[in-house]
């Protein structure tokens, strides 16, 4: 199984959060990504946002520099 990474840097927002998280399992990956989420962005834990932060995932490790989407 591949790295996965998600990267806040990405996705503009007032906060400019840089956070990168990479794990080696989904689940791992997608419950972190859930929890800082809700814990930094205020955001509520539902499926729907799993769901939304799944599309959001990469294979790798995340770059130094942040990729514009």
């Amino acid at each position: 199984m591949s790295r996965k990474y998600i990267d806040c840097r990405e996705f503009p927002s007032e906060t400019q959060c840089s956070v990168a998280l990479s794990a080696d399992s989904e689940k791992e990956l997608l419950d972190a990504a859930a929890q800082h989420a809700v814990s930094v962005h205020k955001h509520t834990d539902s499926p729907e946002l799993r769901a939304q932060l799944k599309t959001m995932f990469h294979d790798g490790t995340p770059p130094l520099e942040a990729r514009r989407v």
